[in-house]
């Protein structure tokens, strides 16, 4: 192996993330991962919805979707907001709509 190709290999290698972050990179896609996930994210980007509103939606059982709601909340992508005895769930912030985005606008490209 040549100096060139020494200095290129480390430099490559000094600009990788951290191995935590790409970790955590890869179990957040994982959460990604999911297509009813995918459609629970996809109805919150339309607007923010109860659990039964969900479920009446996706024609699954409250439980279900709490489930699923809980994995979304765990990984930072959506966010509750308790009104009464009733949580409204959105989508944790701006990120999480631009993720969906250029995955669908990736998706969709010929």
């Amino acid at each position: 192996m040549c100096d060139d190709d020494k200095t290129l290999i480390e430099h490559v290698r000094g600009k990788l993330p951290a191995d935590d972050t790409l970790y955590a990179l890869a179990e957040l896609f994982k959460v990604f991962g999911d297509p009813t996930r995918a459609k629970i994210m996809s109805c919150l980007a339309v607007r923010d919805l109860y659990v039964y509103e969900l479920a009446d939606i996706l024609e699954m059982s409250t439980s279900a979707v709490s489930h699923q709601l809980r994995v979304l909340r765990n990984a930072k992508l959506v966010k509750g907001s308790k009104l009464g005895k009733e949580v409204k769930y959105c989508l944790d912030d701006n990120h999480v709509m631009q993720i969906i985005e250029c995955g669908l606008t990736h998706i969709n490209e010929e």
